[in-house]
């Protein structure tokens, strides 16, 4: 089965701005959020809350969940074109976060990643392979400073 071209990026952060980073399994090297394809006849928000319990183990419900309410279009990474239609080239990627009271203790899926780590913001952001990542990283900040996680958000 095809994947849809739309996906979710979960930036799971502590208050302190600790960001949980995951490595690729099928690219080591490749470290990233947590992001995953929505599937059909499934809400962003219930895609959110899946790909973070299959990534990491960790339940969103008990945690303070954002849906930011914002996208990015980016041109799918050809090595990984093939799981998709073949006319399909990018994808709409929607961008949510977790806040979690202090790094946790993570369960990772096998086959999808090799290593987790906290890391600082500053450092999570460099690291991160993809572009939009990064760019979200730097948001959180910005977003984060604001509210001081004061943000309850529920699903619509």
């Amino acid at each position: 089965m095809v994947k849809i071209p739309v996906s979710v990026l979960v930036i799971i952060h502590t208050p302190d701005l600790q960001i949980l980073l995951l490595e690729r399994a099928d690219h080591p090297g490749y470290w990233q959020s947590v992001t995953g394809s929505q599937d059909r006849d499934e809400t962003l928000w219930q895609t959110a809350v899946r790909e973070v319990a299959e990534e990491t183990g960790l339940d969103a419900s008990r945690y303070v969940l954002t849906d930011w309410r914002a996208q990015t279009r980016y041109e799918i990474y050809e090595e990984w074109r093939w799981r998709y239609a073949p006319e399909v080239t990018h994808n709409t990627e929607h961008v949510f976060s977790l806040l979690v009271p202090e790094p946790v203790p993570v369960s990772m899926a096998a086959r999808e990643h090799l290593a987790f780590a906290w890391l600082p913001w500053r450092a999570a952001a460099e690291k991160v392979f993809s572009p939009s990542n990064a760019e979200a990283i730097r948001t959180l900040v910005q977003k984060f400073s604001g509210e001081k996680g004061g943000n309850t958000a529920k699903e619509p």
